[in-house]
């Protein structure tokens, strides 16, 4: 069989040599620009580039920057809100500026909380119904002097106090610390861990 003409193996040979080097270089010179074509990349998409902490990543963690939410949505991890939502006869979230529901009224009268928000949760079970409000900075220690008396129990949780009151299928849970109060009401529905799990969101 007759040879095609203008081939020459040996030529071939060396410039796939060639070739081949060259895109070698070319990969190597690229490597530096990896992790900003990652960020780039993820910065297009609008999401941060960066790896997620596991918490933040589970919703555990509250706000960004320790800011205290800002509205119902914000103080409820994915879960909690998927365990509120979908309770048997949940009629949803209400939410409201209304003032703390809870049985220490002297205590509400003495600080005064400025509410940010209150959510009103209702189900077959029963109704719960959480107030987050700005105090004084000494509201913690006022709160584990004067509710003991009226039946609370108080305990530290490093940066604030804890009370807590259980009468009959209600029970109570105030909170203060920090400049921040977070009080629970639970009458009939007591959903699993509910008061540590907001805690985390608004103390971190």
């Amino acid at each position: 069989m007759a040879r095609v003409g203008g081939r020459n193996a040996a030529f071939a040979w060396v410039v796939g040599v060639a070739c081949a080097a060259t895109v070698g270089v070319l990969a190597f010179l690229a490597i530096p620009m990896i992790p900003a074509s990652v960020s780039w990349l993820g910065s297009a998409a609008g999401r941060p580039a960066t790896s997620t902490p596991a918490a933040e990543a589970t919703g555990e963690a509250g706000p960004v920057g320790g800011a205290a939410p800002t509205r119902c949505a914000d103080l409820y991890d994915a879960a909690l809100d998927a365990t509120l939502t979908f309770a048997p006869g949940a009629a949803g979230l209400t939410a409201s500026s209304d003032a703390p529901t809870t049985t220490a009224t002297q205590l509400v009268d003495a600080l005064r909380p400025q509410v940010v928000f209150t959510c009103a949760w209702r189900a077959d079970a029963g109704t719960v119904t959480t107030t987050l409000a700005n105090v004084p900075a000494d509201a913690g220690p006022i709160a584990a002097a004067a509710l003991p008396a009226t039946g609370f129990t108080c305990s530290s949780q490093v940066e604030r106090t804890r009370c807590t009151r259980t009468d009959g299928e209600l029970t109570e849970t105030i909170e203060a610390g920090g400049g921040r109060w977070l009080s629970t009401s639970e009458t009939g529905w007591h959903p699993t861990d509910y008061v540590t799990r907001i805690a985390k969101r608004v103390w971190g």
